[in-house]
């Protein structure tokens, strides 16, 4: 089948697929199913009442909540008024979430609640094209609508409507925008990463591939709709294929909803696959663990994928062995996001997998992948020189380095922009030194440090229940918080143990002679992550410069 938008496919999957749950989510602690044909109609009432509000084809319309049944209904009621959804991250500080608003020109804004509403009130000033804000939760006041009113309008004004909203469904085409995704910011500050309708269909329909019989899938789905992976990979591949998406109740309750819902399928990032692991070897035995591992996930699970960031191979082998075929992928918010994906029949634990049908992979003489195909953004908002840096002879420049093998497989090695160079003239990819520290078991978290110094040093966040098992066992049992046993020198001296065991077949220059432990993992809160998960090593290195310095001047 071959659509023309996102509309269009919701509105065939609706006839289709009628009565058949779509969604399930839980509320008061029930949970409750939407029907394809009731989500396409709530949709549609959502658009009808933006229109009512004013808006027009290709205006922006803001959205800042966390996961929650609303955000996939007013994502879709958006795109069905001909509109742009903007979407903002939850755990961005108010101040940029408004500035990114701004900047795209959001006319009207969904908010999950109260608190939400308030940040923007306080902020009204920064965003002079906003005309209104609809509270998915109810909220008094004349400049906001509480959803259930705003869908309530949208009903009753759907007769008149109908002809407009077929029009506009009718006059969306593939290079038409769907969607403005501002990056999470690693190496400088946010852009608008224009995404079309044809961009998200392209991938969705490449990752079909993937699915066996869709009407037998159950995908259990908490990853932030705000970021592309989630988006794309749970929500816009569901309306591709058709199968039930249950929405976890929270981060933290995933664990829990894991073992009630059964599913057969999760996408998720390294650190989550990290910690689940970590749990389970808390179990007496090897063998125990597996067994827990399997138990964690459910009697169902086909298979799990991780994206967002590297996976550690020491990860992936560990749930294989369980029988969990955890799979890789690579991409970035400006492909839509995926490029590539390894196979359940088909992988390599320590590759990003192979590309998706339609996608073109190639390394530049300086090693920088490069990629073209149907799911290449069509741009940067309002930034055509930036655009123009990335995208050049139809080919998508990644700011990513690595290597392809000669059966095709994609291999990452690091990013462009944080090669490291010494004062000697040697050039280390910071991320392939990390990946070997990360392999050890000791070693949970790890960022590698050395522009323009003589040798490498670390900030390394151990694993600290392995660290105390282990020094336990040399009969060194150490007693004390996380921030007196990262001074201890006990741990310091497990530590540089297993620094120089993990890199022994590195060259010499690729030695981490120093290092700092840090007894807190980075976190996003913190703004040392972004909230894909990935080490923003600026904020990092600005953070901890007194200590990385004394490293250079003992």
């Amino acid at each position: 089948m071959h659509f023309r938008n996102l509309v269009e496919l919701h509105h065939w999957q609706a006839e289709r697929l009628g009565p058949r749950p779509a969604l399930r989510y839980r509320k008061y602690g029930v949970f409750r199913d939407v029907p394809w044909d009731e989500y396409q109609q709530d949709s549609l009432a959502c658009a009808a009442a933006l229109i009512e509000a004013g808006i027009a084809p290709d205006d922006r319309v803001g959205l800042w909540s966390e996961n929650r049944i609303e955000w996939l209904l007013a994502d879709m009621g958006i795109m069905t008024a001909g509109a742009v959804n903007v979407p903002a991250h939850c755990s961005l500080p108010a101040l940029a979430v408004a500035r990114q608003l701004a900047d795209a020109g959001v006319r009207w804004l969904f908010v999950s609640n109260s608190g939400y509403l308030e940040k923007i009130r306080a902020l009204q000033s920064e965003m002079p094209e906003l005309k209104g804000v609809v509270v998915f939760d109810r909220a008094p006041g004349s400049y906001t609508s509480s959803w259930a009113g705003f869908l309530q309008r949208g009903r009753f004004a759907l007769p008149k409507l109908a002809a407009e909203l077929q029009r506009r469904e009718d006059q969306l085409g593939a290079d038409d925008l769907a969607t403005i995704m501002y990056t999470s910011g690693t190496t400088g500050n946010p852009k608008g990463v224009m995404l079309t309708h044809g961009n998200l269909l392209s991938n969705a329909e490449a990752l079909l591939h993937l699915l066996p019989d869709p009407s037998e899938i159950v995908l259990l789905s908490w990853l932030p709709f705000s970021h592309i992976f989630g988006r794309l990979c749970d929500h816009y591949l569901c309306l591709r294929a058709g199968f039930l998406m249950v929405l976890a109740n929270s981060v933290d309750t995933l664990p829990f909803d894991l073992v009630e819902v059964q599913p057969t399928h999760l996408h998720g990032v390294p650190r989550f696959f990290e910690k689940m692991l970590a749990a389970a070897q808390t179990a007496p035995t090897p063998e125990d663990a597996k067994r827990r591992l399997k138990f964690m996930f459910g009697r169902r699970i086909q298979w799990i994928m991780s994206g967002g960031a590297p996976l550690p191979p020491k990860i992936c082998i560990a749930y294989r062995e369980a029988g969990i075929p955890l799979l890789q992928g690579y991409g970035l918010t400006e492909t839509a996001p995926v490029l590539t994906t390894n196979l359940p029949d088909n992988y390599r634990v320590d590759s990003a997998g192979l590309p998706i049908p339609g996608v073109e992979l190639k390394i530049a003489p300086d090693g920088e992948i490069l990629a073209r195909g149907p799911n290449i953004m069509k741009g940067y908002w309002h930034q055509p020189q930036a655009t123009s840096g990335v995208i050049r002879d139809g080919w998508f420049h990644t700011g990513d380095m690595g290597r392809i093998d000669a059966d095709g497989f994609l291999y990452i090695t690091g990013r462009k922009k944080e090669l490291l160079v010494l004062s000697n003239g040697k050039k280390v990819y910071p991320t392939e030194v990390e990946g070997a520290l990360q392999a050890d078991p000791c070693i949970e978290q790890v960022v590698v440090f050395g522009e323009k110094k003589n040798f490498l040093s670390a900030l390394i966040v151990p694993n600290w229940g392995m660290v105390r098992q282990l020094l336990a066992e040399r009969g060194e049992a150490v007693n004390g918080s996380d921030e007196l046993l990262a001074n201890h020198p006990a741990v310091r001296k497990l530590i540089r143990e297993r620094v120089d065991a993990a890199l022994a077949n590195a060259a010499h220059w690729e030695q981490v002679k120093e290092f700092v432990i840090r007894s807190q993992p980075f976190g996003v809160a913190t703004g040392e992550l972004t909230v894909s998960l990935k080490m923003r090593r600026e904020v990092i290195f600005a953070k901890h410069a007194p200590e990385l310095e004394a490293l250079y001047n003992g």
